[in-house]
């Protein structure tokens, strides 16, 4: 049986919708942080530190929790690739 709780490339490939969620240690951010952070770890699930998925009868629901460490880490991603 699957881990729902970590990322998994074989149920990954069965997401059909996203989901994110800001942790209180992040929720200052601007609308437009939240949503390019938001694509950004969507497009890399796998460097996610908290991730869940949710079955439907069509898929699932990927679900990811953004903290703070998720930011750095994303930012640093940004910056080093300038």
């Amino acid at each position: 049986m699957a881990d729902y709780n970590k990322f998994d490339p074989r149920v990954d490939s069965l997401v059909v919708e996203t989901r994110t969620v800001f942790a209180d240690d992040v929720q200052g951010l601007s609308p437009e942080d939240r949503h390019w952070l938001a694509a950004a770890i969507h497009k890399t699930p796998a460097l996610a530190r908290k991730i869940s998925y949710e079955r439907t009868h069509t898929g699932f629901i990927r679900e990811i929790q953004v903290g703070a460490d998720d930011v750095a880490r994303l930012y640093d991603a940004k910056l080093s690739t300038r």
